[in-house]
Formats: structure tokens, sequence, C-alpha cells
């Protein structure tokens, strides 16, 4: 199976090059929405576009990833809540274990049910480790995955199970403070997973401002990923693309 998206985010990773993804919900967009968010991302450059969330009620992944893919060429990643959030119309999937968690269905049995329909596509698979790091208030994330979230404060807690996750074979590293997050996720825990990692790390969760933004791209993010602070404030968009770019030019200048 070819690794055309993987290879793509371990390239920018070993190049210490940041990468930037828009985190689509197709619950909180209508058609209109949706054209207006993906124009913006083409005009900033986006790296990757995730489609997915904790709940997605509408069910309707497979008309969101179709039309995403018919409009632009940005790479449709497919970030599923659960099992049937899978469309083999997208480019790949991430293939979360929550293991911040002790819930085995996200573990490991949402995705014995995935398997054979992912084992038909061609849908490239990367094995994602995915920690959810505590926030603030319970975030939808949080609830519906009904775990308890790393703590904040715990960067030695959070280092250990990223490292746990990377020795058990996955190829990313994905630390969440949940959709629409109060917080987000502090500087030290991110700083002490990148540290204790050999793999692309991916963080996303209440990054709704250039300055929480840039404050995670410093701490060791490999790919930022904005997602409910973008949909409503398209302008964030601009400012984070802005953000990696200045970021990606200093190391050319170096």
């Amino acid at each position: 199976m070819t690794k055309i998206v993987l290879n793509s985010i371990e390239k920018l990773s070993g190049e210490k090059s940041k990468a930037l993804v828009v985190l689509i919900d197709p619950d909180d967009l209508d058609e209109t929405g949706l054209i207006h968010c993906l124009n913006r991302c083409i005009e900033c450059a986006v790296d990757f576009i995730f489609v997915g969330g904790s709940l997605v009620a509408s069910n309707n992944i497979h008309d969101t990833v179709n039309f995403i893919k018919s409009y632009t060429n940005i790479p449709c990643i497919l970030f599923p809540g659960n099992a049937i959030q899978i469309t083999a119309e997208a480019d790949a999937i991430l293939f979360l274990s929550l293991i911040s968690g002790r819930n085995p269905e996200l573990l490991i049995g949402q995705h014995v049910v995935a398997a054979p329909v992912l084992k038909k596509s061609n849908l490239e698979i990367i094995p994602t480790g995915y920690m959810l790091v505590n926030s603030g208030p319970p975030t939808s994330a949080s609830y519906m995955s009904n775990s308890q979230p790393i703590p904040n404060d715990k960067p030695n807690l959070a280092a250990s199970t990223a490292l746990a996750g990377e020795m058990l074979g996955m190829r990313l590293m994905y630390l969440d403070a949940g959709s629409g997050a109060q917080d987000p996720i502090s500087q030290k825990i991110i700083r002490s997973v990148k540290s204790n990692l050999s793999i692309p790390l991916i963080v996303g969760g209440g990054l709704n401002s250039k300055e929480k933004i840039k404050s995670a791209i410093e701490a060791g993010a490999d790919v930022i990923v904005i997602g409910n602070g973008v949909q409503k404030i398209l302008d964030l968009m601009s400012e984070a693309s802005d953000i990696i770019n200045a970021f990606n030019q200093t190391l050319n200048v170096n």
C-alpha cells in the first residue's frame, strides 16, 4: 500500500518544517460554508484537510469528502470518531487508537469493526496514537470517548504514554485538547512528548488565536490542526498560515 500522505508528513518533520491542517466537521458547515472554507484553504496553501469529529450526527462523511476532492487537490484525510465515519473516497485515514484512555472500544474495539472495510478500500491507513489532554471543561471528545484526559500539568505522564504508543508501532502521534477546548495543550506537555518521540507530532484543540498557534509551534508541534476556531473566524487560517510560513522560511535562511 502506498504511503504518500505519511511519507509527506515524515519528510516535513525530518526537515523540521511545520504543516497546517484544517479540520472540517461535516455537522458544522453547510455547502456555502464549506465552499468558503475550502477557498480559504486554497488561498492559504493548507497542507492537509482532516474530515470527521466526535459525533458527526449528519452521517454525510461521504458527500463531504467527495465535495472536497472535487473542489481542491489538498489531501483529504479521515479523522474518524468511530467505525462508521469511513469513506473510500478520501486519500487516507488516521487509524486512531486512544492510548491516553482505558476505553477498550477506542483502543482496539472500533478498529476490529473497521478493519474489513478498510482492507477492501484503497485508503492509506496511518496508525496514529491519539492522546486527549485536559483543557478545562469536558469537551465533545472526552465525553464521547468515555475516557479521562491526561492532566495538562503532567508532562512526564504524557511523554511516557506517547513513547509507549511509538513502541507499539504508531507512525504519528496526535495530542488533542478536544473540539472547542477552553485552553490549548501546554508547552510543557508538547515539549516533553516531542523530545521523547522519533515520529511526527500533531497538535490540535484550543488553538483559536495566533498566539496559541505560535506557542504550539515553538514547543515542537510538527503539524498544527485548527478546527472550530477557523470555521467561525476564517482569518485565523490566514494568521496560522503566515506563522507557519515565517517559521519555515527561517529554516531555509539558516
